[in-house]
């Protein structure tokens, strides 16, 4: 969604009120597509004392496979930005963002910040207990018998300790 902001850069005390959807179903990342209703915006684009700020609120539902148990989980968040934006571009501070005939790509932006602010590791819970890496059987529903007394001979003599 490209969003035409002369008018906005031109009038101090000129706001204007954002809000939309963005759907990014057909957005793939580490091999699925997790978006699976479109991410909702709301925000505020406003010129105060000549200077652009934009506060935008997103949030969406995230389904992708436990990085422990492999499990597909389903959650939801809530993220908040804050950008000032700038029509020419500032190479001494990387904070603003610059845009290109007063026109803002949206899109672009919010899934940039949505992309650098997802955790890096995705869990189904914070105790999740993953797979069994002998048998594969998920630790989370089940136990195994798997037998834990292989042991690397290099470190045999410590097992030695602990008896």
């Amino acid at each position: 969604m490209l969003i035409d902001l002369q008018q906005i850069f031109e009038s101090t005390g000129e706001s204007q009120n954002l809000e939309t959807t963005i759907d990014k179903s057909d957005y793939e990342l580490f091999g699925c597509y997790p978006f699976i209703n479109p991410i909702a915006v709301k925000g505020l684009v406003a010129n105060k004392a000549d200077v652009v700020f934009l506060d935008v609120k997103v949030s969406f539902d995230f389904k992708l496979p436990c990085n422990r148990c492999l499990e597909d989980f389903i959650k939801s968040y809530d993220y908040s930005f804050h950008h000032i934006l700038v029509n020419e571009p500032d190479k001494e501070n990387d904070e603003y963002i610059a845009l290109e005939a007063f026109k803002l790509d949206l899109d672009e932006l919010i899934m940039s910040d949505i992309l650098l602010n997802l955790p890096s590791k995705f869990l189904c819970k914070d105790d999740c207990k993953g797979l069994c890496e002998k048998c594969g059987a998920n630790l989370n529903f089940t136990s195994c018998n798997c037998n834990d007394d292989n042991i690397d001979p290099r470190l045999s003599v410590l097992a030695d300790l602990l008896k």
